[in-house]
């Protein structure tokens, strides 16, 4: 089902923003380990995002 791919790529999407944002707040405190934490937490998101996107553009398409 396209609809449920697409919330599930827009969900991955909005993890890896507030991680990216936390990750930010960290590194501007000056708290290298937690900012890179909550970064590789993002990048992890991201990815799952770009995944779920394709699957989604795929349903979507009709492939």
């Amino acid at each position: 089902m396209a609809k449920t791919a697409h919330h599930e790529a827009a969900q991955h999407h909005e993890a890896a923003a507030k991680s990216h944002k936390t990750a930010a707040e960290h590194h501007e405190k000056g708290d290298e380990a937690t900012a890179a934490k909550h970064s590789k937490e993002a990048h992890s998101h991201s990815e799952k995002a770009h995944e779920s996107s394709t699957k989604a553009h795929g349903k979507s398409a009709g492939k």
